[in-house]
């Protein structure tokens, strides 16, 4: 009845719910329909006559197609659905599929093409999955299947969920799956699931009926909106795929076979024993009220070494983008283009004062920035650094001169520093700083905690500046709880860790030199060096930017960054590469040397 589906299924069953433009029920039966099959039979219920109505006889000498009603649907579980088509499940071999699935075609054949009689396809469990699992032996005998009751996340790295797609042969159907299966209705009733027969047959016989395990073939169970919206993304085709994800904005956790080069963290911290800290805290974390933003504007100024009165602690830094270039940045404000567009987005267009580099690696000094808009009599300069995506880094040095020009000028210069830890000077580099903030009012500095921590799921950054009347002004205009307890808990714990991100920051300076110098290796790439956890890279040659993208996602599953659609590339093939661990690198590098 796919109740969870809500209006999708008001009229239909399951099985006719479309995924991007195709139903269920017609994309299963086209599959069928290019096997060697005997017939297809159908147990319909809930709306049977809509279903039979579809169908049709649109596969005519392609399918025989059987239909076997339950007329209890809304009584009964599926062992009783299975049971009235027992007769014809005896009679041949059988493919039994369950109709709220979308797959691909090749795991069909995957039992077709064993010689084992009797399979089951099973996924190696991933958070999105719910329902039976099943644990297996070296030589893939299902052990133990698993119900939700007795389901324990200790033991989830043994665990494989099950496809819900199998192969019988008759004389496994005849002599074993249908008498226990009429033996356990008779005892259990018949709102049971039909794994249930399948749990004891195998706790008997361990060899009746063996796992396939599937590699990366997709597939996916509907039983909800969220879990169509999934599909529709694992199943979509080319660019039309790659929009779904640059929509997402995150949330690739739910994709995990996809290696995500495209948003920017820390591959090296937070460490286990951190994490250790704040699952163990996790219960009293889930169910207390975090603290309000006094409490919270002191964590962060203990964990920056800065005065309480001088920070503001946000939901992210975007949060904090928002409230002061909409609500603090009156008047004309300068920017360097290309840049992190979060910021330039929340300006109004006319007073939006652009500088873009001239030369093709995108490269600035603090000189070029007072060149250019000495004589733009703008009030507010933007400055990213090291900036996004090309990665130049204006060192601390000179960077105190272009405070000092600023002041001058009574111009408020923002700063947004959230990548400088992994700049090679990255203990000297930072302008959160009590004596820098207090003797430049008109200076800002924006930290994204997200980034250079590793932690962007706690959504965390803040703002510092000297002029306290803003900083005031900004605590008020921002939620009074715009943080949760575990991002507030981070903040407390930090720094009885701050040695082991020290030594983070240090690992990752020696795992960009290393990918750089592999990077620089595939012929039709241009890698521009970095001081932030990111390259920007020229597509010379063989690709467009948006190619290379696109055959990455489609062949490998690796999400990078197409940069050729911003403005300031005018066109040209650029991408950003966002920089892993070793594994994750050397996987990408891997590929980019086949193509």
């Amino acid at each position: 009845m796919g109740k969870r589906l809500g209006e999708l299924t008001k009229e239909n069953t399951k099985c006719m719910i479309e995924v991007n433009g195709e139903k269920l029920i017609d994309r299963m039966l086209s599959q069928l329909s290019g096997m060697n099959l005997k017939r297809v039979v159908i147990v319909v219920g809930y709306k049977a006559d809509n279903l039979i109505q579809h169908i049709g006889k649109r596969y005519e000498g392609k399918l025989r197609i059987e239909f076997v009603l339950n007329p209890i649907y809304d009584k009964t579980n599926n062992i009783y659905s299975l049971a009235l088509a027992k007769e014809q499940l005896q009679e041949d071999d059988t493919l039994l599929l369950e109709s709220d699935l979308i797959f691909e075609d090749r795991m069909l054949t995957l039992l077709t093409d064993n010689p084992y009689p009797n399979l089951a396809l099973v996924a190696k469990y991933e958070t999105w999955m719910d329902g039976t699992m099943v644990r297996i032996d070296s030589d893939n005998n299902i052990v133990s299947f698993v119900p939700k009751k007795a389901f324990r996340y200790s033991d989830v790295p043994y665990y494989y969920k099950t496809c819900n797609i199998y192969k019988f042969s008759k004389e496994f159907s005849r002599n074993q799956y249908v008498p226990f299966l009429e033996a356990y209705s008779k005892s259990m009733g018949n709102n049971e699931y039909y794994e249930q027969v399948l749990r004891v047959i195998t706790a008997l016989d361990k060899s009746a009926l063996r796992a396939l395990p599937i590699t990366d073939e997709k597939w996916y169970e509907i039983d909800d909106i969220q879990d169509r919206d999934i599909a529709e993304t694992k199943f979509s085709q080319g660019k039309e795929m790659l929009q779904r994800f640059h929509q997402c904005y995150g949330g690739y956790w739910r994709y995990p076979q996809m290696k995500d080069f495209c948003y920017l963290v820390n591959p090296y911290f937070p460490t286990e024993r951190m994490k250790d800290e704040i699952r163990a805290n996790f219960d009293t974390l889930l169910t207390q009220y975090p603290s309000g933003m006094k409490v919270n504007s002191l964590l962060a100024g203990k964990y920056f070494g800065i005065r309480q009165e001088f920070v503001c602690v946000g939901n992210g830094a975007a949060e904090l983008i928002k409230c002061l270039v909409e609500n603090h940045c009156t008047g004309k404000t300068g920017f360097v283009l290309p840049t992190f567009e979060e910021y330039p987005n929340r300006a109004d267009a006319q007073d939006k004062v652009t500088f873009i580099p001239s030369n093709p690696d995108f490269r600035y000094t603090a000189q070029d920035l007072k060149e250019f808009f000495k004589d733009k009599e703008i009030k507010n300069l933007l400055l990213i650094n090291p900036d996004n995506p090309s990665g130049n880094y204006i060192p601390f040095d000179e960077l105190k001169g272009l405070i000092e020009w600023t002041a001058k000028n009574s111009i408020n210069l923002i700063v947004d520093e959230s990548f400088v830890d992994f700049t090679e000077n990255y203990r000297q580099a930072s302008l959160l700083n009590n004596d820098i903030l207090t003797a430049n009012p008109h200076l800002t500095v924006v930290k994204s905690i997200s980034k250079s921590y590793g932690i962007p799921g706690l959504r965390l950054g803040i703002v510092a500046s000297g002029n306290t009347f803003m900083m005031d002004k900004m605590r008020k205009e921002v939620a009074i709880w715009n943080i949760n307890s575990f991002a507030e808990f981070y903040m407390q714990i930090f720094n009885k860790y701050e040695k082991d991100y020290q030594e983070a920051c240090g690992k990752f300076i020696q795992e960009r030199t290393l990918f750089l110098n592999e990077l620089k290796e595939i012929p039709f790439l241009r890698v521009i060096p970095s001081q932030a956890n990111y390259f920007l890279c020229e597509v010379t040659a063989k690709y467009t930017s948006s190619q290379l993208t696109q055959k990455l996602l489609d062949e490998s599953n690796i999400l990078i960054k197409d940069c050729g659609q911003k403005s300031a590339f005018a066109g040209k093939n650029y991408i950003r590469i966002a920089i892993r661990d070793r594994e994750d690198n050397s996987k990408l590098v891997q590929k980019l040397r086949q193509l």
